[in-house]
């Protein structure tokens, strides 16, 4: 039976990308330490990147995911949605909220987005723009009721920590209100800026799983109800799982390098120069190389090797190490 694993399929299942490391906040917890000033000097050009959407087109990948940094930020992002829009490819978009003015948001309706994740870190303004400094919660708020207008149903993702556990069913709470099809949340992921600042933002593990019983409780009886997705591993379990069943997909970061996941610095192939069948057979055989087995079992014991993430290492050239 055909799943969503890697082995599975000659081609990806779904393609991940980050379209620019660049946004307008400097968030707590951002995975990807994105900030204003954070763009790649190397991020690929409109013409390169329409050329990599022209071949996600022709190997038929049905499900493309855009993340960054901020992707509705990027001038030629529109571009790249009408191309796979145009070939029925179904789009996810990842987003802060603040550059969908009423503009924007018909055309996501008219391109019929199949999902977009604004990014809500608190119930409050206060709450909201301390975990993500640079942020605007009102922003965020008044994009999801501009798509919630024109009959799309968007979800609000909540990245728990410290500052904001206390306000995690009162943020269920106003997706609810807003017309959001769902609430995502999960671990925060000791990667980026988030491992960063681990010390001052990690909850502990009891007061997480404090409250995720609370907020499964607090869903179920309800009486407006939405979709409920919480993430169930923290990083390091993510990397161990991922390793026995890599996904079926190939994670761009936005100089067209390919990564097996965002917590692994390792950058099987360039799509610059590699064709993506190619990327693709290059994905699958490095979760298979010693240097990444090794690299998942040391950061195991070391966690803080967590903070190599977001390089890029060529393939055989970085062993794995303590910190």
């Amino acid at each position: 039976m055909r799943g969503e694993l890697a082995g599975d399929y000659g081609a990806p299942l779904f393609v991940a990308w980050q379209l620019s490391n660049r946004c307008s906040a400097a968030c707590l917890a951002c995975c990807e330490e994105s900030g204003p000033d954070k763009a790649w000097k190397d991020e690929l050009s409109r013409g390169a990147a329409l050329d990599l959407a022209q071949r996600i087109v022709e190997a038929q990948v049905p499900y493309v995911a855009f993340g960054g940094g901020e992707p509705l930020a990027v001038p030629h992002c529109w571009d790249i949605f009408d191309l796979l829009s145009e070939a029925d490819i179904a789009i996810k978009i990842e987003t802060d909220g603040r550059h969908i003015d009423e503009a924007a948001a018909d055309r996501l309706a008219a391109l019929a987005v199949q999902c977009i994740q604004v990014s809500v870190d608190g119930a409050t303004a206060a709450t909201h723009q301390r975990v993500r400094p640079g942020s605007n919660f009102n922003a965020a708020i008044t994009a999801i009721e501009r798509l919630v207008e024109r009959g799309l149903t968007p979800q609000i993702t909540f990245v728990p920590n410290r500052l904001n556990l206390h306000e995690i069913t009162a943020t269920y709470d106003l997706a609810v209100r807003l017309g959001c099809e769902a609430f995502v949340t999960g671990p925060m992921m000791r990667i980026g800026r988030a491992a960063t600042n681990w010390e001052q933002l990690r909850c502990g593990d009891d007061d997480w799983h404090s409250a995720v019983q609370t907020l499964r409780e607090h869903a179920r009886t309800s009486p407006a109800r939405i979709g409920l997705s919480i993430y169930p591993w923290d990083i390091l379990t993510e990397m161990k799982r991922r390793l026995e069943n890599p996904q079926a997909m190939l994670l761009i970061v936005p100089n067209g390098k390919i990564k097996l996941l965002n917590a692994l610095p390792f950058a099987p192939a360039d799509l610059r120069k590699d064709s993506l069948a190619r990327a693709w057979r290059a994905y699958q055989d490095a979760w298979r190389a010693p240097e990444v087995q090794a690299f998942i079992a040391a950061c195991q014991a070391w966690p803080a090797l967590l903070r190599h993430a977001n390089e890029t290492w060529t393939m055989g050239t970085e062993p794995a190490r303590a910190p």
